[in-house]
């Protein structure tokens, strides 16, 4: 009679350890995610991801070498406001000859608020022309304007 009431137990324990075997499995591939792998810097998605991470880290001036002038002109009417994107995803790309379309989504954070702090997501597009053989931003979410002088981090 004694048997009956252990194998409960070790069934139960056999469970248990299997849940946190998981959640450490889980936590581990969490936080040894690194940074996303660069693109090559020759093709539209490079400089898409080299110029997004120069505005969200606040370089105007790495940022700014992958505008064209056209777009550099646009600082004149630009201003700041809402929350800075935190992240920009890559959804997808049209090439056609020496222009490009890339489809990004862009994830802003904002603090406070009853529930804690909240994600905006928004879908835009870049649009690049490739000159003298580079690829350059020709227009850019607003989101992600880069100007001259300008600091964009907080």
């Amino acid at each position: 009679m004694n048997a009956a009431p252990g194998k409960p137990d070790r069934i139960l324990l056999a469970i248990v350890s299997a849940i946190v075997l998981l959640v450490i499995v889980a936590l581990a591939v969490v936080f040894t995610r690194g940074d996303p792998e660069a693109l090559d810097g020759s093709t539209p998605q490079g400089v898409v991801q080299r110029y997004s991470t120069a505005v969200i880290d606040g370089d105007p001036a790495t940022a700014n070498s992958y505008l064209t002038e056209a777009a550099n002109s646009l600082c004149a009417d630009h201003r700041e406001n809402g929350p800075l994107p935190t992240r920009v995803v890559l959804i997808s790309t049209t090439e056609k000859g020496n222009s490009a379309l890339i489809k990004v989504s862009v994830v802003s954070s904002g603090s406070g608020g009853p529930f804690g702090p909240s994600e905006y997501e928004m879908e835009d597009r870049f649009s690049l022309v490739k000159t003298d053989g580079k690829w350059l931003v020709d227009q850019a979410p607003y989101q992600l304007l880069s100007c001259t002088g300008s600091s964009v981090k907080p």
